[in-house]
C-alpha cells in the first residue's frame, strides 16, 4: 500500500464540534480530506465547517446528531448516501467520561457513556468495514485512552469503555490485514481539551503531562500513514501503560486510586 492520498478522501469525524474531533477535521483538511462532521452543537459545526472550507478550499458536511442511540451507523450512512455521499473513512472520536465514585454516580449518565463510547462507535465501524475494506485507502481510526490499559477508580465505566475500543479496534486490525482498510487505535493520555469540563474534574492527569491536541492528532495522522503501522498508539504516558503491564494489578489499581483521589482533592 502506498502512502494515503487525502485529496481522494471523504472522512467522517464524530465528536467533532470541539477538543480532539475538531483539531482531527482541522489537519485531515490541511492534508486535502473533503468532511463529513457530526456532533450535537450545530452552531460550532458549522463554524468549524465554514473556517476549514474558507482556509482550505475542501467540501464540509456537517450533520448536528446524538449518536448515543441504536443503529446510529447505519442510519448515518444511509442519510449520507441518498445524499450522494460515499465515505472512504472514519474517525470515531464521539465520546465521554465521568469522574465520581462509582456508587454517587447517575445510572442513566453512565447508561449514555456505555452506548455513546461503545455501542455508537461499533455500529459506525460496522456500517462501514467492509466498504472502507474494499478501497486501497480506506482509515478507521478510534479514539481509545491510556486508561484503557488499566483500572481506574472514580473513572470505572469510561476506563472500562476504552479498554474495550482498544481491544475491538486491534481486533479490526487483524482482520483487515491484506485488505486496503488501514485501522488504528490511538491513546492519549490526560489532555488539554473540554474533557475534564464534562468529567467533572479539571485537575485529573493520571501522573502525565497534558499533551496538546494538535500532537496527539499529528501522531495518529503520521502512523495511519505508513504502508504498514501497529494497530494502536500511545501518545503520551507510555510509561505509565508499560509499568501496567509489568505490575501486580493490585499495585497498579491502588496507585491509581491514590493518584485520581489526590487530584480530586
Amino acid at each position: 500500500m502506498s502512502r494515503i492520498d487525502y485529496i481522494t478522501q471523504t472522512i467522517i469525524v464524530t465528536g467533532a464540534s470541539s477538543g480532539l474531533g475538531a483539531e482531527f477535521a482541522r489537519q485531515l483538511a490541511a492534508r486535502g480530506a473533503n468532511l463529513v462532521l457530526v456532533a450535537r452543537r450545530e452552531d460550532r459545526l458549522k463554524a468549524l465547517a465554514e473556517e476549514l472550507t474558507r482556509r482550505d478550499g475542501v467540501t464540509v458536511t456537517t450533520i448536528a446528531r446524538e449518536l448515543d442511540r441504536p443503529d446510529a451507523g447505519r442510519m448515518l450512512r444511509n442519510e449520507l448516501e441518498s445524499r450522494g455521499i460515499f465515505a472512504t473513512g472514519l474517525v470515531n472520536n464521539a465520546g465521554f467520561g465521568t469522574h465520581n465514585p462509582f456508587g454517587e454516580e447517575d445510572s442513566e449518565r453512565l447508561q449514555q457513556l456505555i452506548t455513546l463510547n461503545i455501542g455508537a462507535l461499533v455500529d459506525l465501524s460496522h456500517a462501514y468495514f467492509d466498504v472502507f475494506a474494499k478501497q486501497k485507502t480506506g482509515i478507521l481510526i478510534n479514539v481509545a485512552s491510556l486508561l484503557g490499559f488499566m483500572p481506574t477508580p472514580y473513572l470505572s465505566v469510561y476506563g472500562a469503555s476504552k479498554a474495550f475500543v482498544l481491544s475491538f479496534t486491534e481486533s479490526l486490525w487483524e482482520e483487515a490485514r491484506g485488505t486496503g482498510l488501514r485501522v488504528l487505535a490511538i491513546s492519549p493520555g490526560a489532555m488539554a481539551t473540554e474533557f475534564f469540563d464534562a468529567a467533572g474534574s479539571q485537575s485529573a492527569d493520571y501522573g502525565t503531562r497534558r499533551a496538546r491536541p494538535e500532537d496527539v492528532v499529528k501522531t495518529a495522522l503520521d502512523t495511519v500513514d505508513k504502508p504498514s503501522h501497529r494497530p494502536s498508539v500511545i501518545t503520551n504516558g507510555r510509561p505509565l501503560a508499560i509499568a501496567a503491564r509489568f505490575l501486580p494489578r493490585s499495585t497498579v489499581v491502588h496507585f491509581m486510586g491514590a493518584t485520581i483521589r489526590r487530584s480530586k482533592r
